[in-house]
């Protein structure tokens, strides 16, 4: 989305500018796990998210009609402002009415996505290097998914990249870098130090006792730089 970048480098594009200074607000952005949620629907979930920015419905196993239904029920339930992202299906994200969708380094090319979903919608793409990331960013991405950035209990036995290449990705290209991966409310300020504009969450925020408590958590922390 082209207004998406621009805000992006208006805000720490130029060194010169004297904007350089002024921050925008950190981005929180949840990934949805409904096996992490438990007996908790993701739908009652999605409306205690006041304060995230983006929510992807990462649910890869539901059949498309269940997947369908799933993310209109989560769009109406979301609190204003967040924004709705589906895992890689284009048929529902078009058709669910949802503000874009989230594609895996070997999904759909981005430039597929963008001719098909039009310029009004936002996708994302996940990326673990700096020339995967410079590709996705010529194919036409809004927004990089870049981990896992600390050890975690879902990619258990593979070792985390680090805020190094964590800084490395940021500086490759001109596009908003979402760090995630082992990422809590005292690890995410390091990440926004590394240059990353906001940091994804999964197990944080699903599987948390409380998922309101969590998420002001998450952004309590985002807010000091």
């Amino acid at each position: 989305m082209y207004l998406l970048k621009e805000a992006h480098r208006f805000f720490i594009g130029s060194k010169t500018s004297e904007f350089t200074e002024v921050l925008p607000l950190a981005w929180l952005y949840v990934i949805t796990n409904r096996r992490l949620a438990g007996a908790r629907s993701l739908v009652d979930l999605a409306a205690k998210l006041a304060g995230v920015d983006y929510l992807q419905l990462r649910e890869k196993d539901l059949p498309r009609r269940e997947l369908y239904h799933l993310t209109r029920d989560i769009k109406e339930a979301l609190p204003p402002g967040t924004r709705l992202l589906v895992n890689d299906r284009l048929d529902v994200a078009l058709a669910a009415g949802a503000d874009g969708v989230h594609l895996g380094e070997n999904s759909l090319p981005p430039a597929v996505a963008r001719r098909l979903l039009g310029p009004g919608k936002i996708v994302g793409v996940s990326v673990h290097s700096v020339a995967a990331a410079r590709e996705a960013e010529l194919a036409g991405a809004d927004y990089l998914l870049f981990g896992h950035v600390f050890p975690t209990a879902s990619k258990e036995g593979v070792p985390p990249r680090g805020l190094g290449h964590l800084r490395e990705v940021v500086a490759s290209v001109g596009i908003p870098i979402i760090a995630l991966g082992g990422i809590n409310a005292a690890r995410a300020p390091q990440c926004l130090a590394a240059g990353a504009r906001g940091v994804a969450v999964m197990s944080a925020v699903m599987a948390a006792p409380d998922p309101a408590r969590a998420v002001a958590e998450l952004k309590q922390a985002l807010s000091k730089r």
